[in-house]
């Protein structure tokens, strides 16, 4: 994997840093933090083959919202696939175009990814245990928010495992919504399930609060 250096948004082996398109936005503005894989799209396991890339529908109002007030939507997700050697950073890039181009077509625009590549499983330089940048660990939402000056305090977080919404409160984020999850306090952080209309109707409000 060390010859897709060359070619890819890696700022180390296993973290992926990719500024999308030129939106600028003012400091001090929060972020909506997106989970990729089981919450913008439907987790197929290891997802590797952009062909099986399916949205989840409820996404696209969340991430058209934040376009619309203009606060930065960044996508943070785990990837220890590419550690375990599933598949490559090749794959990924290639899996992540096409989720950007779904949402694109139906008007929704990300502007940063990252992507954690560590586990404890992996190999070479990738088999790092605890990694900071991998979730629960905040790691990936404190680079996003250096980079583009957010406000961590005001930002939310949408996951789908317990470990997103962790890694919000390492963040010092103070909501997250889980899908298919249920309502808690996770000490700072109050954790909002995200299951039906009513669910996404109360996270477009938050974010239109911002």
């Amino acid at each position: 994997m060390a010859e897709d250096n060359v070619s890819y948004p890696l700022v180390e082996p296993g973290l992926w840093v990719e500024r999308i398109g030129a939106r600028s936005f003012p400091a001090g503005r929060p972020a909506l933090f997106l989970d990729r894989d089981g919450t913008i799209n439907v987790d197929t396991d290891y997802p590797s083959d952009p062909a099986e890339i399916v949205l989840r529908p409820q996404m696209l109002p969340v991430i058209e919202t934040a376009n619309r007030v203009g606060i930065p939507v960044v996508i943070v997700t785990n990837q220890s696939g590419i550690a375990r050697g599933y598949f490559g950073w090749e794959a990924f890039a290639a899996v992540n175009q096409r989720v950007l181009d779904l949402l694109a077509e139906r008007n929704a625009v990300v502007d940063m990814v990252l992507a954690c590549g560590y586990h404890e499983k992996g190999s070479g330089p990738l088999a790092v245990a605890d990694h900071p940048m991998r979730k629960p660990n905040p790691g990936m939402l404190m680079e996003a928010a250096r980079r583009l000056g957010v406000d961590l305090k005001r930002s939310l977080i949408v996951g789908d495992k317990p470990a997103d919404m962790e890694a919000g409160e390492r963040a010092g984020l103070e909501r997250g919504w889980l899908v298919d999850g249920e309502a808690s306090t996770m000490d700072g952080l109050a954790v909002v399930p995200l299951r039906d209309a009513h669910d996404v109707d109360g996270l477009l409000a938050a974010i239109r609060s911002l």
